[in-house]
């Protein structure tokens, strides 16, 4: 009896959630075919939950199921419309805004435990002298040894003002640290400051709020120290708020230009940006460094300036992201962020590189072909295309590494060999002309011994691929032996790569050395010397004539 009552309150439980989908939405409006195919299939969805919930031979969770054919949907359309979950609401609030309530420092497991990446500069964590490498043993009375990541830092997680004792490995000293989390706003600009006498720099790494001001700040104080020409980096950079985006371009030109305008199928999501402030400077010489990984908000700041000819753009071609998101609130908490529009920057042309419409009907990832392209000009008359990223005036190849610098990466060795220099040195030069000795090095090749860092080169793989390619040859028995010498002749010797590789090796650990004493703000500092996309900016930027032919008409 008991098991036909909770059936039977199942039923109607399920019963009326579905009249109230069927309800809620349809209302008097059965002659409209695609409202009543809505409903009709809400209702179906609320009937098989319930069905299933009464009947499957196992215990469901509702929630679990739900969450999952609200992804699976989802999924159908865009990598950029999600569904978010009360219980997600806090990290989905933090990658909007920047803040959060917590101790201030980036967390992250090398094999060893949940450990201290990177404590930022004037929060808690690194005031009360948390150091890099600190392995978390203990939150509160809470053992997280073998916790995964996630769960630690929600433990680390809360109400700002509140209490949190921490207790961390440190090499053989086990550490307590009692800290009050604080209300986390992450920096926008991590770091800005002067190259030479006449260059400043500013780093945007995000769009969150105050992105802007933080811009503004750093341009304004840099003017102060006399820079007479700017590289702003949006490497990258994944976007953010769109507002920024406006804040940040109207530094730049003057009052009253078009930014970006958002077209969608809603009246009230078509809209134009314009600038309506005076800006801080309209005729600093300025450029503007991109990559494959900037997108969304940092692509209108490219594509705008590039637009008005106000900065030469260089790197490599910027991810392609020209959709709007939008997000709305849902019931019991929940939100949907969705993708409401497009957004083209001031010459017309939208940015957006894949046409998710066509690869739902086909089913495969589709991006703009070269030939539908559409061109579009610049101010001046440079012509410019749609539909794929932000193309830079001057292409700077990405910098590779070789395949040992990977492994001692990845591998940890070096982070490792970093940690071991901080506790035996008590401080080290400015991080703009830091680096490691040729002793130092000595004593990392040392480091080493009996340590597991092999790998495969770029010839060895394709010396392995020829092999197995000419293994379904009739050819193959006679080559055989020539593909064995071959194979002998490119197997790499680790010890020759470490000397081989030792400048690019050296700079990788300097690095990670800086950023034991300067932090954040300093790894950014000391990679800047040898940053190939920085030396070719500085190198426009020290010719006038140069910038005039790149932004005029007749630039190829």
């Amino acid at each position: 009896m008991k098991l036909m009552k909770t059936r039977k309150n199942n039923v109607i439980l399920w019963s009326l959630v579905g009249l109230l989908a069927f309800s809620g939405i349809v209302g008097f409006t059965t002659t409209n075919d695609k409202l009543f195919a809505l409903a009709k299939n809400i209702d179906i969805f609320a009937t098989m939950v319930r069905e299933l919930d009464s009947y499957y031979v196992d215990e469901i969770n509702p929630d679990e199921l739900v969450t999952i054919g609200i992804n699976a949907m989802l999924e159908e359309l865009d990598p950029y419309t999600e569904y978010v979950p009360e219980e997600e609401s806090e990290d989905f609030r933090m990658m909007t805004t920047g803040e959060y309530g917590g101790i201030g420092a980036l967390i992250g497991n090398r094999g060893s435990g949940n450990i201290i990446l990177m404590p930022y500069t004037g929060f808690p964590a690194q005031s009360e002298g948390l150091k890099i490498a600190d392995q978390i043993l203990k939150i509160d009375s809470v053992d997280v040894s073998e916790k995964a990541t996630g769960e630690v830092s929600d433990l680390l997680k809360g109400p700002a003002n509140t209490p949190v004792k921490l207790k961390v490995r440190r090499n053989t000293d086990t550490l307590e640290f009692k800290l009050v989390r604080r209300k986390i706003s992450l920096k926008n600009v991590p770091f800005y400051g002067k190259l030479d006498q006449r260059t400043g720099y500013i780093k945007l790494g995000d769009f969150t709020k105050n992105a802007s001001n933080e811009v503004r700040k750093a341009l304004i104080e840099l003017k102060n120290q006399g820079s007479e020409q700017l590289i702003l980096d949006l490497r990258d950079n994944p976007g953010g708020l769109l507002g920024e985006a406006v804040e940040i371009v109207n530094l730049f030109i003057p009052k009253g230009k078009v930014v970006v305008k958002t077209i969608g199928k809603l009246e009230n999501v078509n809209y134009t940006y314009k600038t309506s402030k005076s800006p801080v400077d309209k005729e600093i010489p300025l450029v503007v460094l991109i990559n494959e990984r900037s997108a969304s908000a940092a692509e209108i700041v490219a594509g705008a300036l590039q637009d008005y000819d106000r900065a030469v753009l260089i790197g490599r071609k910027s991810f392609g992201k020209g959709l709007v998101q939008t997000t709305v609130p849902l019931t019991y908490n929940a939100q949907l962020k969705v993708t409401t529009a497009k957004y083209y920057i001031p010459s017309g042309r939208c940015i957006q590189a894949i046409d998710y419409a066509q690869s739902r009907e086909n089913g495969t990832v589709i991006s703009v072909p070269d030939s539908l392209r559409k061109e579009f000009k610049t101010k001046n008359g440079r012509i410019v295309l749609d539909g794929a990223g932000i193309e830079p005036d001057q292409l700077v190849e990405s910098e590779s590494y070789a395949p040992i610098s990977y492994s001692l990466v990845a591998r940890s060795h070096v982070f490792d060999f970093a940690t071991d220099y901080f506790y035996n040195h008590d401080s080290i030069a400015d991080p703009s002309i830091f680096h490691i000795t040729d002793q130092d090095y000595q004593d990392f090749i040392s480091f080493l011994e009996g340590k597991e860092y092999d790998y495969t080169t770029y010839l060895e793989k394709s010396v392995e691929d020829m092999r197995e390619t000419a293994k379904n040859s009739p050819l193959y028995e006679e080559i055989k032996v020539q593909l064995e010498e071959l194979e002998k002749k490119v197997n790499h010797s680790k010890e020759q790569d470490l000397i081989t590789y030792q400048e690019e090796i050296k700079k990788i650990i300097s690095e990670e050395i800086v950023s034991r004493y300067y932090f954040q703000e300093g790894m950014i500092e000391a990679s800047l010397g040898k940053d190939k996309d920085v030396l070719k900016a500085v190198e426009i930027l020290s010719d006038p004539k140069e910038i005039d032919l790149i932004l005029s008409a007749s630039a190829k």
